[in-house]
């Protein structure tokens, strides 16, 4: 028998209202099926829906139909407190816009992850330094978001995403803000996260970001097509 996927996401559709006429459909029937070590971009044109979709993956946002499940548990028809239950224990988020919380050092940043699952322990604050100190950003462990640069910003933003090593790793756009060196140190983090066991799903306009996928979409007319 075939392994359970991480993830598998079937017939999704989203629509939203429009100031006239019909509702937009953004997603027309989706279809997504994750394992576990795998690596999947998603590409497409600003404003596809590639990040609405990694919304609805990511129990962010609800579909109008269709049904998201994490390993066996289908969690789309879930209640709002089990999905952000299910968020904590299944998913890592990586965003382009970072989210960092301004009135948080960058440590603490990082231990928020704790913070909304098992809770901050001294075994928690040692896997933080450990992975502050892999990203080059252990000495900023103290400074608040404004007194980083950008890629010291993404840096510990991708920190908080994996403090908890959760199977799946869902990451919006994660190199869009920042300059080659920091993005290609991003972009090898998540092949390194995908080929030491984690899900990973890519959403990105970079073309080096394909590079050692295991499976490349198209987001086109809400469907998504391998490319």
């Amino acid at each position: 028998m075939p392994p359970e996927p991480v993830l598998h996401a079937r017939g999704l559709v989203k629509r939203f209202a429009a100031p006239s006429g019909p509702p937009i459909e953004v997603l027309a029937g989706a279809e997504l099926t994750v394992q576990r070590g795998e690596l999947v971009v998603i590409e497409g044109p600003s404003g596809s829906g590639k990040s609405t979709l990694l919304n609805v993956l990511g129990l962010l946002e609800d579909a109008d139909a269709g049904e998201v499940r994490f390993g066996e548990r289908t969690v789309s028809a879930l209640g709002r407190v089990a999905k952000s239950r299910e968020r904590g224990r299944w998913l890592g988020f990586v965003f382009q816009s970072f989210l960092l919380l301004p009135s948080l050092t960058a440590l603490d940043n990082v231990l928020l992850a704790a913070r909304y699952t098992t809770g901050v322990d001294a075994e928690r604050r040692r896997r933080a330094m450990i992975l502050l100190e892999r990203f080059g950003v252990a000495e900023r462990r103290d400074h608040h978001p404004a007194q980083l640069s950008g890629g010291e910003q993404q840096r510990v933003a991708f920190c908080r995403a994996v403090l908890n090593d959760p199977p799946l790793l869902l990451a919006d756009e994660p190199t869009g803000n920042l300059d080659d060196a920091n993005g290609a140190a991003i972009l090898t983090a998540l092949r390194d996260r995908a080929r030491s066991g984690g899900a990973v799903i890519v959403v990105s306009h970079r073309p080096d970001a394909a590079r050692g996928a295991d499976a490349v979409f198209t987001l086109e007319r809400g469907r998504l097509h391998p490319r």
